[in-house]
C-alpha cells in the first residue's frame, strides 16, 4: 500500500480496539516514530493498542484483506530501527503495551506464562515472589517487553549461564499476518514433533507475525551470589582470567563482563553516584559474577579462589569483592550505564558484534588499528559479555570533533569493523537484531542460499508483505 489510508479504513481499524485505544494526534504518536538513538524517524496515521489476542487477530485479518502494512511495537527499546514505521505514512503501528498480564505461574514445572506485552521487570518480580529466577537481565528491563525480547532473541548479562531468549522460551502464541492464531503455548522441555515453529518467530523481529503470549522457563534462585571487579593490563589477560574462572567455577560463573578503561572513565564522569572502586587506573576491567546453588559461603569462596589464583599468575593488577548485595548492584550498575555514559561525550558509532571468545583480543587489536587509521583520536569504548563472545564495540568521537561529521562515517566504519568480525567467523549482530540498520549488510554477507531461504520463509508466512515491511529481509 502506497496511497494514504482513507478515513473510512482508519475508522474500521480503530473500531477494533475502541476509540480510546486508537491514537492519531501528533502528541500521542510521537514516541512511536523515532528510534532511541535518533537514527530513524517514521510516520504513521494511526497507533492501535489492542487489549487481547482476539483484537490483534482482528487487526491483522483486516490488514491482510486491505493490504495495510503493520509495524508491531513492544517496549520500543530496540536499537536497529526494527520498531519504527517507514516514512511513507502508510504503516499502522500496533503496540502491545495493554497486553501486560502474567497469565499463570507454575513453581513445580518452573514455568511462567505471560502476555507478549508483559514488561521484563514484571516477569522477574513475579518469579521472585515464588522464590524463582527469570534470568534475562537488560539495562532496559524496566521498559522492554517480552514480545520484543523474543522478536530480537535478546541476550543480556546472563547468557553465559542461562542462554539467550531462545533458550528461555518453551512456547509461543502468535497471530499470523492472516489473523490466524497459532497456539503453541506448550510447556514441554521435550517435544520432538516435526518442525519447531517457535524458533521461526524468535528473532524474526515481527516480520512473520505478532507474538502475543509466551511460556518462559524459570530457575531456582541462587542461595549465594558474589560479584568482583578486577583491573587488568590487557585483553589477553582478561581472556586468561575467563579461562581460570570457568575452570574453577564451572556453571556457577554466571557473568563475565569486559570493559575498556575509557568506558569506566565515561561512566564515573557521567553516572550519578558511580565511582571506580579500584586504586589507580587500568587498561581493562572485568566484572566477575558467581552464583551458587549451595550457599553464600560457597560463592564467596569461589570468588576468592579465582582472584587469589589470578594474582599469583600475574593476570590482574587490582581487585575488589562486593561486601554486600548493594555493592554488587552498584558494580553492575556501572557496567549497565556504560552505553548511556557515552552520550555526553558526543557522537558514538555502535557495533553489536560477536566473535569466538578465544578471538576477542585479536579482533579488538585489529579493529582498533582500523578505526584509528580511519579516525585518529577516536575513543574506543569496547565493553560487553566476554563470556559469550558478544562485544559492544562502540566508538566515541575525538574530543572537539564535529558530531555530525563523525556520525556521517557510521556506515563506512561499520563496514570496516564488520569485515574484521567476519574474518574471525563472527556475527554483525549478537543481540540487537537486524531491523533497518543492518538489513542491506545482512544481504551482503550471507550466502545466496541463506538469503533465498529467508525470503522463502517470509513469502510463505507473509505473501502480501504487510508484517513490518522493510525490516530484516526484502522478499
Amino acid at each position: 500500500m502506497t496511497a494514504p489510508l482513507s478515513e473510512e479504513l482508519i475508522a474500521r481499524f480503530s473500531a477494533i480496539v475502541g476509540e480510546t485505544h486508537a491514537f492519531q494526534a501528533e502528541a500521542d504518536i510521537a514516541r512511536y516514530l523515532v528510534e532511541g538513538r535518533g537514527l530513524y524517524h517514521g510516520k504513521t496515521p494511526l497507533v492501535l493498542k489492542p487489549g487481547s489476542t482476539q483484537e490483534v487477530s482482528d487487526i491483522l485479518k483486516l490488514a491482510s484483506e486491505t493490504k495495510t502494512p503493520i509495524v508491531p511495537v513492544s517496549g520500543g527499546t530496540g536499537l536497529v530501527g526494527g520498531q519504527v514505521p517507514r516514512d511513507t505514512g502508510t504503516d499502522i503501528v500496533v503496540s502491545l503495551e495493554r497486553m501486560n498480564r502474567v497469565r499463570d505461574i507454575d513453581p513445580v514445572a518452573n514455568v511462567i506464562a505471560v502476555d507478549g506485552g508483559c514488561i521484563l521487570q514484571d516477569v522477574q518480580a513475579a518469579a521472585e515472589k515464588i522464590d524463582r529466577l527469570f534470568p534475562l537481565s537488560l539495562g532496559s528491563e524496566g521498559s522492554c517487553r517480552v514480545a520484543g525480547n523474543l522478536a530480537t532473541n535478546a541476550g543480556g548479562t546472563a547468557v553465559l549461564a542461562y542462554g539467550n531468549m531462545r533458550h528461555l522460551c518453551l512456547g509461543l502464541e502468535v497471530v499470523l499476518p492472516t489473523g490466524e492464531v497459532w497456539d503453541g503455548m506448550r510447556r514441554l522441555k521435550k517435544d520432538n514433533t516435526g518442525y519447531d515453529l517457535r524458533d521461526l518467530f524468535i528473532g524474526a523481529e515481527g516480520t512473520l507475525g505478532i507474538i502475543t503470549g509466551a511460556v518462559l522457563r524459570l530457575f531456582p534462585r541462587p542461595l549465594g551470589h558474589q560479584v568482583g571487579l578486577a583491573g587488568l593490563a590487557s585483553s589477553e589477560d582478561a581472556l586468561k582470567l575467563f579461562e581460570l574462572a570457568s575452570r574453577l567455577c564451572g556453571t556457577a560463573l554466571t557473568g563475565f563482563e569486559l570493559m575498556a578503561r575509557v568506558g569506566m572513565e565515561f561512566t564515573v564522569k557521567h553516572t550519578p553516584g558511580a565511582r571506580d572502586p579500584l586504586e589507580g587506573t587500568h587498561n581493562w576491567y572485568v566484572l566477575v559474577d558467581i552464583s551458587s546453588s549451595d550457599s553464600a559461603e560457597t560463592a564467596e569462596r569461589m570468588m576468592q579462589a579465582v582472584l587469589e589464583k589470578a594474582f599469583e599468575d600475574g593476570l590482574i593488577e587490582d581487585a575488589t569483592i562486593a561486601a554486600s548485595e548493594a555493592q554488587a548492584k552498584a558494580i553492575w550498575h556501572m557496567r549497565e550505564s556504560m552505553s548511556d555514559a557515552q552520550k555526553p561525550e558526543g557522537g558514538s558509532i555502535k557495533h553489536d558484534v560477536s566473535v569466538p571468545v578465544s578471538s576477542i583480543p585479536a579482533f579488538m587489536k585489529e579493529a582498533d588499528a582500523a578505526v584509528l587509521d580511519m579516525v585518529p583520536g577516536a575513543r574506543i569504548c569496547a565493553f560487553g559479555h566476554m563470556g559469550d563472545g558478544n562485544i559492544h564495540y562502540n566508538i566515541s568521537q575525538p574530543v572537539g570533533a564535529d558530531k555530525q561529521a563523525f556520525l556521517d562515517l557510521w556506515h563506512e566504519m561499520n563496514h570496516r569493523v564488520h569485515a574484521i568480525v567476519m574474518s574471525y567467523g563472527g556475527s554483525i549482530s549478537a543481540e540487537h537484531g537486524i531491523g533497518q540498520l543492518k538489513r542491506d549488510e545482512l544481504a551482503a554477507i550471507r550466502s545466496d542460499i541463506e538469503m533465498d531461504l529467508m525470503r522463502r520463509v517470509k513469502r510463505s508466512f507473509d505473501p502480501a508483505n504487510i508484517m513490518n515491511p522493510g525490516k530484516v529481509v526484502i522478499p
